[in-house]
């Protein structure tokens, strides 16, 4: 029953796309990672996502809409949804998803795709 400081959590992540587990409840992770630049095109079957903005500003794109999020502000993206997030410049974002969660769901890709756990 440990607090977690965001900002010395998130001062540890040193490269974009590589969500860091910082907490854990009733089978969801609580993440955080940097974003910068453009994801990859996805969509996870069996999750949906939560994106809170932390610092700066990002936006998740989908096939037809684009939605910018920034500090303070939230997005959920239901499962089954195709979507990627982008940041012009680097932004920081909690994310909040069922454990087990890849960060490229239904896509494997040889650098952008995280280990779990």
């Amino acid at each position: 029953m440990d607090k977690v400081n965001l900002a010395e959590e998130l001062a540890r992540i040193d490269e974009p796309w590589r969500p860091r587990i910082v907490g854990a409840l009733n089978g969801q992770e609580v993440k955080l990672v940097k974003l910068h630049g453009e994801f990859i095109w996805h969509f996870h079957d069996a999750a949906d996502e939560l994106f809170l903005g932390v610092r700066g500003r990002f936006r998740v794109e989908f096939r037809d809409r684009s939605v910018t999020v920034g500090s303070g502000e939230f997005l959920i993206v239901p499962r089954g949804v195709e979507h990627r997030t982008a940041a012009d410049e680097e932004a920081e974002v909690l994310l909040f998803e069922p454990a087990g969660t890849r960060n490229t769901g239904n896509v494997e890709h040889p650098t952008l795709t995280a280990p779990l756990g």
